[in-house]
């Protein structure tokens, strides 16, 4: 008999393939008494975090962009000193793998108890601990199944580790019982393209090896799927394969023109988004010369990395965002990972005020790859939250040579006092993510909360559109860079609410395009009202669905 689970669709496609069920996690040691020889437990404690470390390192190189980043965060949490040397010195009560297990249990409850950002590194330091122990006991390290024809992974949640090195090949749809729509799990599916559902409840209870249908788009998974999964499918592939390709620009119904940027995180990735016919970048996450390191890289290596992204595109915008760092990307020479609140605390432009000097090192070297090319790069701050730090990032970047300078909005106070902010810049661009999360306080990355957490909340609409509003009013645009503009729906809202460019994971871009290619600017703003009159986030979605009729058609 069928059965049939409803959780969020995070990325669109259809497949029909057997489940594979992530194995249970690694299970918790049982205790044994301290040993004759603490040392040579030390050495292999060690040894298992420097294998680990590798592990992580070696598949970071496989991929890039997001996935690369986070395997490299997460390789650098594998050797971290305070975790290997408080286990170490607990071997003079017990055996290694409980001295592993219980302090990064430990750890992990004081990450859970500050709750936001540190909250979800709990989840990757309890990946590593599994990691370690795996090692210690000699088994394969957990993770995804293996198997010689392609299935539909079901997990209760994946690491980012686990995420990260999904192979399309093999993994044709990812379903998850937690995590929310704005999750690592969510992103990384959506850099990969992936069919992706998260929070669907009681999708563990489906055997390993069940034949499942997945519908992304719709957030469906269907358990022994027949004739009508089979045709849904076949429009699914139709479609995909008028949206294979995608050149620009992208135009409205009426001829109105929405540029369409990519959201890259290096210069591999950058190539990428230039070959899927990206107008540019919206985003460039510079985390990525950051990441796994003790100490702050220097203005030649800053400059390399840059120059390799500009190098991507001969004649459009490439919008670099200054160092995001702090709460869930904690620096050693930079940021204070004691904090009682992080995702609250000293991250983004803050950071400037504690550590003297690295921001205006990084815009030196923006500068320095800005002067190798002939387009136009454009600068913007995180993390901006008064018109007194627009106007202090705005000094810094021109006093770098950077003349076109500008901020995230992604707390409601700078969505509240757009227009004074954008008096000391040139153009905004709405992280929602972040928004989301500090509008609806709501942390995104947890399963329970996921309905708060999405970006069709009607409050959260509500605030971009006035953001959007007051650029208007300056004569100055603002655009979308988070995860909301991959969602062609959505995208048609966000026009509507009056963002004059959204910037997306360069393999959302066919889509997304066409579908806005259906719509007039009026009709799009006629669908935006709609929205914020709805009570629900739900009921928006199922509003503007039902006014798109090409969803369907395209199987999104």
């Amino acid at each position: 008999m069928s059965a049939e689970f409803s959780g969020i669709g995070v990325v669109p496609g259809r497949v029909v393939a057997p489940a594979r069920v992530m194995p249970p996690p690694v299970t918790a040691p049982v205790e044994q008494p301290a040993p004759q020889d603490p040392e040579a437990e030390a050495t292999r404690i060690r040894e298992a975090s420097a294998a680990v470390h590798a592990e992580l390192l070696e598949r970071a190189e496989t991929v890039t962009g997001d996935a690369h980043d986070v395997l490299k965060a997460t390789a650098l949490m594998a050797k971290d000193p305070t975790l290997i040397k408080t286990a170490i010195k607990r071997l003079t009560d017990t055996d290694a793998e409980t001295a592993v297990w219980t302090v990064a249990e430990d750890t992990a409850a004081q990450l859970e108890a500050l709750g936001g950002y540190m909250a979800e590194r709990a989840a990757d330091v309890l990946d590593v601990r599994a990691r370690l122990v795996a090692r210690l006991r000699g088994a394969p390290a957990p993770g995804i199944p293996h198997s010689e024809e392609p299935f539909v992974l079901i997990a209760d949640d994946l690491a980012p580790a686990d995420t990260a090195t999904l192979d399309p090949e093999s993994v044709v749809a990812l379903v998850c019982a937690a995590g929310g729509p704005q999750s690592h799990t969510a992103i990384l599916a959506r850099s990969l393209g992936i069919p992706a559902i998260v929070a669907a409840a009681g999708v563990l209870d489906v055997a390993d090896h069940t034949p499942v249908f997945v519908d992304g788009g719709t957030g469906v998974l269907r358990t022994e799927p027949g004739t009508d999964e089979a045709d849904l499918v076949a429009v699914w592939q139709d479609a995909a394969a008028r949206l294979h390709t995608y050149s620009g620009p992208c135009l409205l119904g009426d001829g109105t023109r929405i540029p369409l940027r990519a959201n890259v995180g290096d210069g591999d990735q950058a190539r990428a988004a230039a070959e899927a016919g990206a107008e540019g970048v919206g985003l460039l996450r510079t985390e990525f010369c950051f990441l796994d390191r003790d100490t702050e890289p220097s203005v030649d290596e800053q400059t390399d990395a840059y120059a390799q992204v500009f190098a991507a595109f001969d004649d459009h915008k490439v919008v670099v965002r200054t160092l995001d760092a702090g709460a869930d990307k904690p620096l050693p020479f930079l940021t204070d990972t004691q904090e009682p609140n992080p995702a609250l605390g000293v991250r983004g432009f803050r950071t400037s005020r504690r550590a003297v000097g690295v921001l205006e090192r990084q815009l030196e070297a923006i500068a320095r790859a800005a002067e190798q090319t002939s387009i136009d790069v454009h600068v913007m701050a995180p993390m901006i939250s008064t018109a007194e730090e627009a106007e202090q990032f705005a000094g810094l970047a021109s006093a770098a040579g950077l003349p076109v300078s500008g901020v995230m909005v992604e707390v409601p106070s700078a969505a509240l006092r757009a227009e004074s902010i954008l008096s000391e810049v040139e153009f905004a661009s709405i992280g929602t993510n972040d928004l989301t999360q500090y509008v609806m306080a709501s942390d995104r990355m947890l399963g329970g909360l996921a309905e708060l957490s999405d970006p069709w909340q009607p409050a959260v609409l509500e605030l971009i559109g006035m953001a959007a509003a007051q650029g208007q009013a300056l004569k100055k645009s603002v655009g979308v860079c988070g995860e909301a503009a991959a969602d062609p729906a959505l995208a048609v809202v966000l026009v509507g609410l009056g963002v004059t460019s959204l910037s997306m994971a360069a393999r959302a871009l066919p889509a997304v395009a066409e579908v806005l290619r259906t719509v007039t600017l009026d009709q799009a703003q006629q669908t935006a009202k709609l929205t914020l009159g709805a009570r629900t986030a739900q009921e928006a979605k199922t509003t503007v669905r039902g006014r798109l009729p090409v969803l369907d058609e395209l199987g999104l």
